[in-house]
Formats: structure tokens, C-alpha cells, sequence
């Protein structure tokens, strides 16, 4: 291993990531004006305890370390909220989508929220490839 490569890893803070992606979920989140438990859901529904903790702990000393997997959808989260942005003439129209019904084929006229409550990571997954194909990424 490189020593470029070690000092980098010996720099990074799992929990710091956890924190920095927690702050932008929740921000989100109010952004979209969710439920705490389409939250939970987009999260992977973790115990209402565990996501409570994660709610009122990401700004701790210590904050929580986050599993892959809530990152990983954190991350589908992010790159959603970043393609309405960008695809949609204003803040209020990109934050609203999410829970307009509409006729994209991953919708099948429902919400894009309503799909994303499948629960499942190609939920979201499938919503972020749809936005990204719309703006030709």
C-alpha cells in the first residue's frame, strides 16, 4: 500500500461521513416535508429508537457510524434530490415532485415518494436512474 494511500485512510472518519450524511438527509427530508416514518423507511427502517438516536445524535461529538447500506441510500437520496434541482425551474417545483403523481414509467401514475416507499435500495435506485436519464446523464 501506497503511503499516499495510507495517510489518507488514517485521515478519514467513518462518523464524520455518517454525520455529514445524516445533516443532508434530514435537511432533505424537511425539504420534502416527510413523515418521520417515510424517513425511516427511506432509510432502510431501522428500529424507531436506532433512528431517533441518528435523528438527535448526528450533530454529537461522537456521532453514530452508519451502516453501507443506509449510506448507500442516503447517497440515492442525494443524487434524487440534486437531478429535481437541476431538472425543475425552481426549488418549490423540485421539492414538491417527489409526492406529485405523475406518468413516469417508474410511477405507474402514482408518486415518485410512493415508490420510493417500496422500502427497497432499487427503489430508490430506480427513481435516481429515471431523474438522471430525464436530464441525459
Amino acid at each position: 500500500m501506497s503511503s499516499a494511500k495510507t495517510a489518507i485512510q488514517s485521515k478519514f472518519k467513518p462518523e464524520l461521513l455518517s454525520a455529514t450524511a445524516l445533516t443532508a438527509f434530514f435537511n432533505i427530508a424537511a425539504a420534502w416535508d416527510l413523515s418521520a416514518d417515510d424517513e425511516r423507511t427511506l432509510l432502510g427502517s431501522p428500529p424507531r429508537s436506532t433512528f431517533f438516536k441518528w435523528k438527535s445524535e448526528r450533530t454529537a461529538k461522537l456521532p453514530p457510524k452508519l451502516p453501507q447500506d443506509t449510506l448507500e441510500r442516503i447517497s440515492y437520496v442525494m443524487g434524487i434530490y440534486k437531478a429535481l434541482h437541476i431538472l425543475l425551474p425552481t426549488a418549490g417545483a423540485a421539492d414538491a415532485w417527489i409526492k406529485k403523481p405523475n406518468t413516469a414509467p417508474i410511477t405507474n401514475g402514482k408518486t415518485a415518494l410512493e415508490r420510493m416507499r417500496g422500502g427497497k435500495v432499487i427503489d430508490l435506485a430506480d427513481v435516481r436512474r429515471y431523474l438522471d436519464a430525464e436530464r441525459g446523464g
